[in-house]
């Protein structure tokens, strides 16, 4: 009796020291981001943690911290606090292109516990003790030089498309930039690794798959470590193009100057990936391209656009721009104002200029000041509401392909067609995850279409 008391009384001790540990993540930035938080959320896995959701009680919380945007370092702090409002004795890390940058700036913010840079960043269950907090936050951080390897990376069960990860790194110098300083030298993914990466994902009946990267259309630099191209971009999708069980590719942000004809006419014939592309212009003054070192002027620009809708009309085209860059002139916002409207595109990603250190455009004269900043972003802003309410209408009547996401939003279940037209329809859980195709009817009044379905594809 007295041996099965004992044991009794140990028990709770036992219990907790055998209790899985939970982690939970919360990602800023890019869907580059997106797929390494996933793939270090599968190391944890690996090492017996169980993931709960960013909010819920947690052990361990890990941010993949972003650097692009002034907003972005701002809200680090804020999602800190919330990790130590929901437990404050939870273990906190910090990693990503703003823990490379500023680590020893993340370790100071009250609550964190270890800051990882860029090579460290996917070894981080090698670094938790016993996930007792730190009086001061410790930093394990490389040079940016000895990032010169490759880690290949996916997201997968976090959202109905996954991001494929297939480059990193970047050798531009454009002068606002610090994703070279944050992220190291163009490097790619074999491509063995991504058509093995890509039909993992096609396994686990995910509809959609994004590729991912700092500057993807430099696709096959260092893919055996070396400076040489083994593959180019167009080698790569026309293979991925071939991957049985993927229903549908999209290609995110890629460079106009590396945009190639033949990528287009691949896409416009493709099996899988869909008609829409992302190309950041940044501005439409050659004055202004010149001073941020972009390697294209606007006329490369002008034709890679034509050049989609001569062979896709139905095309979506989103551009990224910069506004208030130094220098910017009202003569120089106008014209990318200007030539905006002349192009045939879709929507806009307006990113106001905000100042980074070790960035050559931080130290140029002529800066514009915050609020002219604020007021020019918010016309572009509203140009590309015009713009996409166009691409919107010119859709009208025609019959496309949906895919429908998880989320129940206020009683309303969204989803993208293949050229990036979001659609609703009544909640149904059903379809989840289903393809669908249908005739666009109608813009609503929150600017979404209505459709009529037409044919189920997949479920």
């Amino acid at each position: 009796m007295v041996e099965r008391s004992f044991l009794l009384t140990l028990y709770p001790f036992y219990f907790a020291m055998v209790q899985r540990k939970k982690v939970a993540f919360y990602t800023l930035g890019c869907k580059l981001n997106f797929s390494e938080t996933s793939t270090i959320a599968r190391s944890f896995t690996e090492e017996g943690f169980d993931r709960v959701e960013f909010g819920e009680e947690a052990d361990i919380y890990v941010i993949n911290t972003c650097s692009v945007t002034e907003n972005a370092d701002k809200r680090f702090k804020s999602i800190v606090k919330q990790t130590q409002k929901v437990n404050p004795d939870a273990f906190v890390a910090a990693v990503g292109c703003y823990a490379q940058l500023k680590p020893q700036e993340l370790a100071d913010v009250e609550g964190v516990d270890l800051v990882l840079g860029a090579t460290e960043k996917f070894k981080i269950t090698d670094y938790l003790n016993d996930l007792t907090k730190n009086d001061f936050g410790e930093v394990h951080s490389c040079e940016i030089e000895e990032a010169d390897f490759y880690v290949g990376s996916y997201s997968i069960g976090d959202r109905t498309r996954a991001f494929l990860k297939v480059q990193d790194g970047c050798d531009y110098k454009c002068t606002y930039c610090t994703i070279p300083l944050a992220r190291g030298i163009s490097r790619s993914d074999t491509m063995a690794n991504v058509l093995k990466n890509a039909k993992e994902i096609a396994e686990q009946n995910i509809k959609e798959i994004v590729l991912t990267g700092v500057n993807i259309g430099d696709y096959g630099k260092g893919e055996f470590g070396n400076k040489r191209h083994e593959h180019t971009f167009l080698d790569l999708v026309t293979e991925l193009d071939k991957v049985e069980g993927i229903e549908r590719l999209r290609i995110s942000s890629i460079e106009p100057n590396l945009l190639k004809n033949e990528t287009i006419d691949l896409v416009s014939k493709s099996r899988a990936f869909v008609p829409h592309f992302h190309i950041p212009l940044q501005s439409g003054s050659n004055d202004i391209l010149k001073k941020m070192k972009r390697r294209y002027m606007r006329e490369l620009y002008e034709d890679r656009v034509a050049k989609i809708k001569e062979t896709m009309p139905h095309a979506c085209i989103g551009v990224d721009v910069i506004v208030g860059f130094p220098g910017e002139t009202d003569e120089h916002f106008l014209e990318t104002y200007n030539f905006l409207t002349q192009l045939d595109i879709s929507y806009l990603h307006v990113f106001t200029y905000s100042e980074r250190d070790n960035t050559e455009a931080a130290t140029m004269s002529g800066v514009v000041p915050k609020n002219i900043r604020a007021k020019r972003s918010k016309m572009l802003r509203g140009l590309s509401a015009k713009l996409r309410r166009k691409f919107y209408e010119s859709q009208l009547g025609s019959e496309r392909t949906v895919l429908f996401e998880g989320e129940n939003k206020e009683g309303y279940i969204h989803g993208f067609t293949e050229n990036y037209i979001k659609v609703k329809a009544p909640w149904n859980p059903e379809l989840v995850n289903t393809l669908h195709e249908v005739e666009l009817t109608k813009i609503d009044s929150d600017g979404l279409v209505r459709f009529e379905f037409m044919e189920v594809l997949t479920s």
